[in-house]
């Protein structure tokens, strides 16, 4: 697992509400390479409810969160087999 500062990519979604959070979230996934681990940056308290709930239902892996202030970085690992 990797630490709370390593990433591949970050997507900035502070100020935003649900669902676009998790939204833009799958988008950016859908453009990354198997494996690659996202960065999520929130402002919106339900996105720690949204964002694993997601990873759930659609097969990436829920890394964890970190609170930095009032933004917490989620980091999420894109799945390994495309499709799936």
């Amino acid at each position: 697992m990797p630490l709370m500062d390593e990433w591949d990519d970050m997507l900035d979604c502070e100020g935003l509400l649900c669902p676009l959070p998790v939204l833009r979230a799958r988008k950016r996934l859908m453009s990354l390479a198997p494996g690659t681990v996202l960065c999520v940056r929130t402002t919106d308290a339900m996105a720690l409810i949204d964002l694993p709930h997601f990873c759930t239902e659609s097969g990436h892996t829920y890394l964890g969160a970190k609170a930095e202030g009032a933004v917490s970085l989620h980091l999420i690992r894109h799945k390994e087999k495309p499709g799936t």
